[in-house]
């Protein structure tokens, strides 16, 4: 088995139609200056020595619950797993590939990042058995999201829910407001905090080292889903409609009354600009203390939550009678169906040994969805999941709406844009948008990436 050298976030509702889209828009983003460009699967790599390396960009307790989740099973099939986390994985993956240091199986934060290193000619395709738990267990959709020009090279693991609105149950008793049933109401809903308390609602925390701004994107990805529809969100990501348009103009517009408020924001940290310097998990903390009366965030935000403490020092609780709970950012109107935009990680091999692909197989089954989602603080889109597994009411109820045929399930569009626009032009151009760059050139900079 080849060694890694060590040098050191059920059934969507999305057209088959859609999904081509989604995918031809992302094959396009390898480097067209890499000379190994030409195609995966082809290499034969991989040598069988009783041991897996994998490398991911969960780090921390995450990581720790990711390498028990699998112990069990290593420790019965006799093979030794080995996990290294990388908070730049997105940026040191390509330099990974292109340097010849691959691990066996790498774990892609974004299928465009995926589909950009199969280009590069080193990424396995499936094996027969990885291929049938794959189909087993998780949607045509779900399965397309790891395909690039109709062949399968990734597997889903966990997902995440996003654009959750995290708020404390008895401040909202406190002030008499109550959970809103549009997106307008909500932006309402904060202007009316911010006079019960003289004090910005909203808090946010854009930082996230090299992957600074994505936060912002999931704001920009929730408004255009919502207020122009999955078929203009899927030209979107497809990169039929630019970034320049009318929809994301308005969607910017929109998420601005917000994030570009003074009076809204930053609330407990500073001006609007703080929110660049603010790591998008400490706004849970900030929830949990009383200080961020409403903050949007992934259903991941709850680990975040459960660390923290409460305005009384006390461990916080996340329930609807707790210190803090959430609901989905609401729709345009009122009875529009529940629209939501999620993500997830995929797992691919650059290794062909079985003891690879019988790690890959185990990672795409129900045994291994069930084992970690029942370990606490994520879920999975996996079809053998039970949701009593999750840890939690919340994440039991993100469960639900991943199983929920009536969900509008959208992916998120800055995970299958290409990288140069999605975990490039369009994380930096968020940045710079709260940094006070007026959005018209914001938005012809984030396009722009598509020449990159």
């Amino acid at each position: 088995m080849k060694k890694a050298q060590r040098r050191l976030k059920l059934a969507p509702v999305i057209s088959m139609a859609a999904i081509g889209m989604l995918l031809a828009g992302c094959s396009g983003g390898a480097d067209p200056n890499d000379p190994n460009a030409s195609g995966g699967g082809t290499a034969q790599v991989g040598e069988a020595d009783g041991v897996v390396d994998i490398y991911g960009p969960v780090t921390g307790i995450e990581a720790e619950l990711l390498e028990k989740s699998w112990a069990k099973w290593s420790e019965e099939n006799g093979i030794k797993i080995r996990y290294t986390g990388d908070k730049n994985f997105e940026s040191q993956i390509g330099i990974k590939v292109q340097g010849g240091d691959t691990p066996d199986l790498a774990v892609f934060p974004q299928p465009g990042l995926l589909h950009a290193t199969v280009a590069q000619g080193k990424v396995q395709q499936l094996p027969e058995a990885v291929q049938a738990q794959l189909q087993s267990n998780w949607s045509e959709d779900w399965q397309n999201y790891g395909k690039v020009d109709g062949v399968q090279y990734g597997v889903p693991l966990m997902a995440s829910v996003k654009g959750y609105i995290w708020y404390s149950p008895k401040q909202f008793e406190q002030w008499g407001v109550s959970v809103p049933e549009t997106w307008d109401e909500m932006i309402a809903l904060g202007t009316e905090i911010s006079k019960k308390t003289d004090e910005p609602a909203w808090c946010a925390g854009f930082a996230s080292g090299e992957a600074s701004g994505w936060p912002g994107t999931d704001w920009i990805e929730d408004a255009v889903l919502r207020q122009s529809g999955p078929e203009a969100y899927d030209k979107w990501v497809s990169g039929d409609l630019e970034f320049t348009s009318p929809e994301i103009t308005s969607a910017f517009e929109s998420v601005g009354k917000i994030l570009l408020d003074p009076e809204q924001v930053n609330a407990g940290y500073g001006d609007v600009k703080s929110i660049n310097a603010t790591a998008f998990g400490d706004v849970g903390t900030a929830v949990a203390k009383g200080t961020c009366p409403l903050t949007h965030q992934a259903s991941f935000l709850e680990g975040y939550v459960l660390d923290s403490k409460n305005a009384d020092g006390e461990k916080a609780t996340v329930a609807p009678d707790g210190d803090v709970w959430a609901f989905v950012a609401p729709p345009a109107k009122a009875d529009d169906p529940v629209s939501i935009v999620g993500g997830g990680e995929f797992v691919a091999a650059f290794s062909n040994d079985e003891e690879t692909a019988k790690v890959q197989e185990y990672l795409a089954s129900a045994d291994w969805a069930n084992s970690r989602v029942s370990l606490g603080g994520v879920i999975s889109a996996n079809s053998g999941l039970d949701p009593a597994n999750a840890s939690s009411d919340l994440l039991r109820s993100a469960v639900e709406l991943l199983q929920d045929p009536n969900t509008t399930f959208r992916f998120d569009g800055s995970d299958l844009m290409p990288k140069s626009v999605g975990s490039d032009s369009f994380w930096k151009g968020l940045v710079d948008w709260i940094d006070g760059k007026p959005t018209e050139e914001v938005l012809e900079n984030i396009q722009s990436g598509y020449d990159s």
